[in-house]
């Protein structure tokens, strides 16, 4: 095959949700949005409800849409943006809960859909989604007689412990949900870990069930293996890639592997980044292209099949911190022209 092969571990990832799980005392729902991260949104979230996962979130309507066919009737599927101008029949048909952000969507929604569920997002500081504190005011006693089944809000420095944002997150979100007996949830992954406080009634894991940090113990779900195009040799002072960035300082052997920036592997990276053959790490030569990287195997003794870029030693946000970006981009980054494989 001339493109890369990625695999994905669903036992890893339903690993890592149960794990997550286990963290707390409440529901833990699943993040699937971006076409599961990147792998799959069907088969990841198929996965995740055999493992006992009864709510997931999305980003739209119409990827909520796809994930009700993959799912079925029965799992609960939330809509971070809301209900937005259009998407009424699909949130009615398919029973789809949009988490409303705004009075527009909420008018929007009790007028054509009266008896339809709904969530409600509150900004509690990030200035992203939800409703502002006085917006809340506004509408709470409109909203409450209604029956959302949730109220949630989102943390904007969950991965930095310390961080002083999260208790004034924290503080805010309990005062504007004083006193309400709605379902209430402000964690995903990185707030699992800021302690029972921030774990309400449902955290909403997503980065962390993929293998990404800040779940410094996830198992790595996704593995990339590029196959190799060619192998020369390059004598001592030639060059390799766009340029001229490299020069061989000695007689080198050269792999040519079938993968680029077009594939997400950014270009930035390559300075910092190694590809692997086994548990051996490989350099890269030269310039990440489009489709190609070239990569130095002298010390291997042995010209490769194919050399691997995302490994148990080298995982997303090693990648992330050789292209100066997180685990998420990565993740999310991974190209079309992949050959995806899963494995249980």
């Amino acid at each position: 095959m001339a493109t890369a092969t990625l695999t994905i571990d669903l036992t890893a990832l339903t690993n890592n949700w149960r794990a997550l799980d286990a963290m707390t005392e409440c529901e833990t729902a699943a993040v699937v949005k971006a076409d599961g991260y990147g792998l799959g949104a069907d088969r990841v979230a198929r996965s995740l409800a055999n493992a006992g996962a009864r709510t997931f979130f999305v980003a739209a309507t119409e990827e909520a849409a796809s994930l009700r066919q993959a799912l079925g009737p029965g799992p609960v599927i939330n809509i971070f943006s809301g209900h937005m101008s259009g998407d009424t029949d699909m949130i009615s048909d398919l029973h789809l809960t949009p988490m409303l952000n705004s009075i527009d969507q909420m008018l929007r929604h009790v007028e054509a859909l009266p008896d339809h569920p709904f969530g409600i997002q509150l900004d509690t500081g990030m200035n992203r989604l939800g409703m502002e504190p006085g917006e809340w005011a506004a509408l709470r006693e409109l909203a409450e007689p209604q029956n959302p089944t949730l109220v949630m809000s989102h943390l904007a420095c969950a991965d930095e412990p310390d961080h002083p944002m999260n208790a004034h997150q924290l503080e805010s979100f309990l005062a504007m949900t004083e006193g309400m007996s709605t379902p209430k949830s402000l964690s995903a992954t990185g707030g699992i870990f800021l302690g029972k406080d921030y774990h309400f009634d449902m955290t909403r894991p997503g980065v962390g069930l993929y293998g990404g940090l800040p779940f410094e113990k996830a198992e790595p779900v996704a593995h990339v293996s590029i196959p190799v195009i060619q192998v020369r040799d390059v004598a001592q002072n030639e060059s390799v890639g766009y340029g001229n960035t490299w020069i061989a300082e000695r007689d080198s052997r050269i792999a040519t592997v079938a993968a680029g920036y077009a594939d997400g592997l950014i270009r930035a990276m390559g300075p910092n980044m190694n590809l692997f053959h086994g548990s051996t790490a490989c350099p890269i030569v030269g310039r990440i292209s489009m489709d190609m990287i070239g990569v130095d195997i002298t010390h291997l003794g042995e010209d490769p099949h194919e050399l691997d870029i995302l490994t148990e030693d080298q995982t997303v946000d090693h990648l992330a911190d050789a292209a100066g970006t997180i685990g998420y981009e990565i993740l999310t980054s991974m190209g079309a022209r992949y050959q995806r494989r899963y494995s249980s």
